[in-house]
């Protein structure tokens, strides 16, 4: 597998669609920055936030997920709680390739705040806004800015595309939208 430069993601964003809305340089005045790199994609966190709160005793168990385990925030700036969590969603809407892999990191401007970016790789033809997962691993409250880069994605090309892909198996994330919790 090999990493994907910035020429290859322009032309796959922009001839196919890979990331819609696509920036074409780093965005940076006055923000945290977002769009094309060298080596990658600098993703933007949307202003839709689901925060984990324990006022109802909910239990997160994976095979029965509780929604009332979160409260739901529409904000310019979410504050996650200390050694707490988020989930969120990307701006934009990812369309992955059938011979591509892709793996998400989090911006060093919030892994040296504590906050850790927890995104499962997207596999080939997979499609959607991405959920991602925060994690505020500090003894104090922190801030997400919406709108703003708060990971990179990478892309990696295998040599040939793959016998089976997402789409092939009718993956249960697949042209997920909003902030989407789990399914089983």
């Amino acid at each position: 597998m090999s990493i994907m430069p910035d020429t290859w993601i322009r032309e796959m964003a922009q001839t196919h669609g890979m990331i819609q809305p696509f920036v074409e340089s780093q965005t940076r005045e006055d923000v945290i920055s977002y769009g094309l790199s060298s080596y990658g994609y600098d993703a933007r966190v949307s202003d839709e936030f689901k925060i984990f709160t324990n006022v109802d005793s909910a239990i997160v168990d994976p095979k029965n997920f509780a929604e009332h385990g979160f409260v739901d925030r529409k904000v310019d700036v979410c504050v996650i709680p200390p050694n707490s969590f988020a989930l969120a969603r990307t701006v934009e809407y990812f369309k992955v390739p059938r011979d591509v892999l892709v793996i998400c990191l989090g911006k060093s401007t919030y892994a040296r705040c504590g906050l850790i970016v927890n995104v499962t790789p997207l596999e080939p033809e997979w499609e959607g806004h991405v959920t991602l997962e925060i994690s505020n691993t500090t003894p104090l409250p922190a801030k997400v800015y919406a709108n703003e880069g708060l990971c990179q994605f990478l892309f990696l090309k295998g040599e040939t595309p793959c016998e089976v892909s997402y789409a092939d198996r009718k993956g249960k994330y697949m042209k997920q939208t909003g902030v989407t919790l789990p399914r089983l």
